[in-house]
């Protein structure tokens, strides 16, 4: 029974670990499609990374099952099983291959954590641009506001509104 259980977690968790690393690529890639602009290809990869998110989900789901599983029978907190301390009731070999998953998965979510950080900071400045970009364009179709000499307000109208002027 210990021997079946931890297979099928060992299994899953070998599976997370796959995940995270296509999910790792596709955040790195997105990096240079936010620097590139590429709007298509970054379509794209958030599709991909949206059906990585999924699997991730799904394998999680079994994860817990299958951890809760083997802290049972090994004595470990069934209620909220942690990899480390199944490990720990484990021990020989088995409780390296869970301890080495760990850390493996640990390190992934870290560098997951960073480039995310990266692409929001790309991204946010990327809509900075943009949102400047419209501003100059809304003030140059607004037209300019000047004084006649008569001191009245006079809104200017012979050139707002317009891209390319008609005396060029």
């Amino acid at each position: 029974m210990k021997q079946r259980s931890f297979e099928k977690l060992v299994t899953n968790l070998d599976e997370m670990t796959k995940q995270y690393r296509l999910l790792l690529e596709c955040v790195r890639k997105e990096k240079e499609l936010l620097i590139q602009s590429d709007m298509e290809k970054l379509n794209e990869s958030n599709a991909t990374k949206e059906q990585i998110l999924t699997k991730i989900k799904n394998i999680e789901t079994s994860r817990v099952n299958y951890a809760t599983e083997l802290a049972q029978v090994v004595g470990a907190n069934a209620t909220e099983p942690r990899l480390l301390e199944i490990a720990q009731k484990i021990g020989g070999a088995e409780a390296d291959k869970l301890r080495s998953v760990h850390s493996v998965l640990e390190l992934l979510t870290k560098r997951l954590i960073e480039f995310n950080k990266e692409n929001a900071t790309y991204a946010e400045s990327a809509l900075n641009t943009v949102n400047s970009a419209m501003d100059n364009i809304k003030e140059s179709l607004m037209g300019s506001k000047t004084y006649q000499k008569k001191g009245t307000y006079q809104q200017g109208y012979d050139k707002s509104g317009h891209l390319v002027s008609k005396e060029a």
